[in-house]
């Protein structure tokens, strides 16, 4: 995915979509996604019902509350005509049934697209791959600030660079999330990954593209909603904080409007990438249906990461420099 890209070019032949949990939060990205490439929504699926969004895009698709009923028109499709059948499964369910939704689309004739994290534990990525091979369908996934353009800018600064000591760098996630966060199934470490999977993934995702596959970490901060640590990486130390906290934002949140603080620093120079970072999806989708979208194999080292920051101890006696913002609530 480095370096030049071609342009994405429209198919004349729409595609088909379906989708799994489409009353979700992340579903509209993914709904627009759909129609701004010039395909088509024929079938969703989610066990609530408040889905009125679909009519912002299309009025004639299938919606089913119950999964089972969904797999079975998903079955039905696939052995008719090709015209009807689907053939990509945009997965916006919650996190622990990633793995099972897949394994659906797959075995339904269909490629997957899921929102991240792909799975939250990797040893389920080794099975996933073994059924792209039975079936002959790809997993593919979101990792949208590979598609930033300021990200791909300073890749290509770093990847330039003859450089023998490592980046100093500094990751700062701050989300406003309210009381309804840990009474949903993403407050759940079970069913989401925990603040380090669910609302980090991305972000480790991207120190690996940039600097390299991770060597050691430590944890200095761990708490309902905040999380923070430190990892050394083949080109760079990083220090880290993830939290969901409003207090913590550098500015007053205001709901619905400003909600969101995102920077990466590096050798002291600031990328600030609250903008545009909700506006990539579209541009997921013309990668992958150009043939060169974010696979299983470009998922896997972030995930492996974060299911071993979720096992690893906060340190009682730190050896690596602490987030100053980790230091400020510990």
């Amino acid at each position: 995915m480095a370096g030049a890209r071609e342009p994405f070019e429209r198919k004349t032949v729409s595609r088909n979509f379906a989708m799994t949990g489409v009353a979700g939060f992340v579903a509209p990205r993914h709904l627009k996604a759909i129609k701004e490439t010039g395909n088509r929504l024929i079938a969703a699926v989610d066990p609530h019902d408040a889905v009125g969004v679909l009519d912002r895009f299309w009025f004639n698709a299938r919606f089913f509350t119950e999964i089972e009923r969904f797999d079975r028109h998903l079955e039905k499709l696939h052995r008719g005509p090709e015209a009807e059948r689907v053939h990509y499964l945009s997965i916006c369910s919650p996190n622990y049934l990633h793995d099972a939704h897949i394994r659906m689309a797959l075995r339904s004739g269909a490629d997957a697209i899921c929102e991240k994290p792909l799975v939250i534990n990797p040893w389920n990525l080794d099975a996933l791959q073994d059924i792209e091979r039975e079936t002959g369908k790809r997993v593919y996934t979101v990792l949208q600030l590979r598609l930033h353009p300021d990200l791909i800018a300073l890749k290509k600064r770093l990847d330039a660079e003859q450089r023998s000591k490592p980046h100093q760098v500094s990751l700062t996630y701050i989300t406003a999330r309210g009381p309804w966060y840990d009474v949903s199934w993403k407050g759940r470490e079970d069913r989401s990954g925990g603040l380090v999977t669910n609302i980090g993934i991305h972000f480790f995702d991207l120190l690996i593209w940039l600097f390299g596959a991770p060597k050691a970490k430590e944890m200095h901060l761990r708490e309902e909603k905040r999380i923070g640590g430190w990892i050394e990486l083949e080109r760079a130390e990083v220090s880290w904080f993830l939290s969901a906290e409003s207090t913590d934002l550098p500015f007053e949140a205001q709901p619905g409007v400003k909600t969101t603080f995102r920077s990466i620093t590096v050798d002291g120079q600031e990328i600030e990438f609250s903008e545009g970072f909700t506006d990539l999806h579209t541009r997921v989708y013309e990668e992958m249906l150009a043939g060169r979208g974010f696979g299983i194999d470009a998922a896997r080292p972030s995930i492996e990461l974060t299911s071993e920051i979720r096992q690893t101890p906060v340190a009682d006696h730190p050896q690596h420099e602490r987030h100053p913002r980790s230091t400020e609530v510990s």
